[in-house]
């Protein structure tokens, strides 16, 4: 009796136990390389063991592409930037609108707040809210490329076999800027946009000579750098300012024409599963101490009031080297990119392709 009593309360505890994991909650993350880094997961599962994260890193291109082709299914919370999310969300319908009440938004700086929500409200509803912010520009070593000041200097003839780029709209959109347009507000005429697109198709082919490799990534960009086989690039300012902790001639420099500045967002699949394991998550990664984790891993800027000030030590020495006031007056915001202009961009991008072996 004694026995069929112990073996009926190891099965009620087996049972259990297995009920428990049964209940636990998968956060599945669509996000950025270096977003979700190791540290904070385990923190995060440790704060709350009902719920395990399962990371996939992506970008902007795959996200749309992941989250269309299923519908909006397959994961509970997605990083785009926040130029990306209108137009994808009009023409696929992928994403489903914030509850803000959710969200501790007073930690948030009130100028991206306000921007992401501006560029992401749809019949009322606000789709996304800021995270990670940062510049796209160019990185020089200041001891063989002092006078590399804007993006055209990429192709300039001097520093011909030792610049670099990486062959996405990014240097499409530094480019026209670098030739007196103005892309953003070209996005409103179609015909005028695909103009400007030809003229950068042009002047990129007739670069080509000036491109020692097409960088394809933040690891194959530095290793570049670091060797002196390039002396500047178009590139993320967090893989800069990576860079200048391990040589401080190597700097961040904000085109004269004015950095593309992007910001990464916190967005809701239409078909996620997990909404309140998604806002915790949100709201964890927007703690102070938490940002500065976070900031360690992207290198970039979080979102939230006093951002900078949270910056690892390294990083914002990196930042004050790179950037002035005027330079941060000068950013250029990425605009909601239309429905039609990423066809456009990315057969610009292959015609350059053809061309240049990139």
């Amino acid at each position: 009796m004694q026995l069929k009593t112990t073996l009926t309360g190891l099965l009620a505890a087996t049972m259990l136990a297995g009920a428990g994991s049964a209940q636990a909650e998968t956060l599945r993350l669509l996000t950025w390389g270096s977003y979700a880094p190791d540290e904070l997961v385990q923190k995060f599962e440790a704060e709350y063991p009902d719920i395990d994260v399962e990371v996939t890193f992506s970008n902007n291109e795959e996200m749309i592409a992941k989250l269309r082709a299923t519908g909006g299914a397959g994961f509970d919370l997605a990083q785009p930037s926040h130029d990306r999310i209108y137009a994808a969300q009009l023409e696929y319908d992928i994403y489903k609108p914030l509850d803000l009440s959710k969200i501790d938004t007073s930690v948030m700086e009130a100028k991206l707040l306000d921007g992401v929500k501006a560029n992401t409200t749809i019949d009322g509803e606000v789709y996304a809210v800021p995270h990670q912010w940062g510049t796209s520009g160019l990185m020089a070593d200041k001891t063989k490329a002092p006078d590399l000041k804007s993006w055209a200097d990429l192709c300039d003839p001097a520093y011909k076999g030792k610049t670099s780029m990486r062959l996405k709209r990014t240097i499409l959109l530094g480019t026209a800027f670098s030739m007196g347009e103005d892309p953003f507000a070209a996005y409103s005429d179609l015909e005028k946009y695909q103009g400007i697109l030809d003229q950068v198709a042009d002047k990129l082919i007739e670069c080509k000579d000036n491109i020692k490799a097409y960088w394809k990534g933040g690891d194959d960009l530095s290793a570049m750098m670091l060797s002196g086989e390039i002396v500047g690039s178009e590139t993320w300012d967090s893989t800069a300012y990576k860079l200048y902790d391990q040589n401080p001639n190597i700097v961040f420099v904000p085109p004269a024409e004015g950095a593309l500045a992007w910001i990464d967002t916190f967005a809701l699949p239409r078909k996620a599963k997990a909404d309140d394991a998604a806002y915790k998550w949100i709201n964890f990664v927007l703690r102070p101490e938490n940002v500065t984790k976070m900031s360690a891993s992207t290198g970039a800027i979080a979102a939230v009031k006093g951002g900078k000030d949270l910056l690892p030590d390294d990083k914002k020495a990196a930042v004050n080297a790179a950037f002035t006031d005027a330079d941060i007056d000068n950013l250029k915001f990425f605009a909601n990119i239309p429905p039609g202009v990423e066809d456009m961009e990315g057969k610009t991008l292959e015609k350059i392709k053809a061309a240049t072996g990139g």
